[in-house]
């Protein structure tokens, strides 16, 4: 039997902000390049001189797969594929307002590459399987054993705006997930054209 992943359970643990990302705040884009599921390395420094948001996320699951055993008593754990399609559903909005969306997860690109084809995804999706972005950035992250698709290290569910190369407001922990993408926006929306 399938899983539903679109489906945020209501008994979910809330995560609680640890203050793992409080030193993002005003911190630099690292000069990192990582491959994207368009097939090509993008390096991030190049693109966040341009309005970026970009949104983290712990793995997505197949419908296929069965669900990791301890998967939903992680705080901020369940929930990648309604914030993944969250910010799916209101891409056009993030483009209309002049800002771009990537996605970031540890997981590899083909793994990555099944699930944009598969939801649909108008964005490119960004491999960290190497941790690279997760070091520079000493991006808050937690231990779990995965069968397959990249390593065991994931990302914790955040969020960021950056602006000329620098990063503008942090959202984290995000809870629930299927909001992340309607918070960035009301963020933008409420700035009123400010820029940095």
């Amino acid at each position: 039997m399938k899983k539903d992943l679109s489906r945020i359970p209501d008994d979910l643990p809330v995560p609680i902000d640890d203050g793992a990302c409080d030193h993002l705040a005003g911190s630099a884009v690292p000069g990192v390049t990582l491959m994207s599921t368009l097939g090509e390395r993008l390096h991030l420094t190049e693109l966040a001189t341009e309005p970026l948001v970009l949104f983290f996320y712990p793995r997505t699951g197949r419908p296929e797969e069965p669900k990791p055993d301890g998967w939903d008593a992680i705080p901020g754990a369940r929930g990648c594929t309604p914030q993944s399609c969250s910010f799916r559903d209101a891409h056009s909005e993030f483009v209309s307002h002049g800002w771009r969306v990537l996605g970031v997860s540890t997981q590899t690109t083909e793994y990555q590459q099944e699930f944009v084809e598969r939801n649909h995804l108008p964005f490119p999706l960004l491999s960290d399987a190497e941790l690279e972005l997760t070091r520079a950035w000493r991006l808050p992250t937690f231990e779990f054993p995965v069968r397959s698709g990249g390593p065991n290290t994931l990302i914790r569910r955040m969020s960021l705006a950056a602006e000329g190369g620098v990063v503008r407001r942090v959202w984290y922990p995000v809870f629930p997930p299927n909001e992340n993408a309607s918070a960035v926006l009301d963020w933008i929306a409420g700035r009123g054209g400010e820029s940095a």
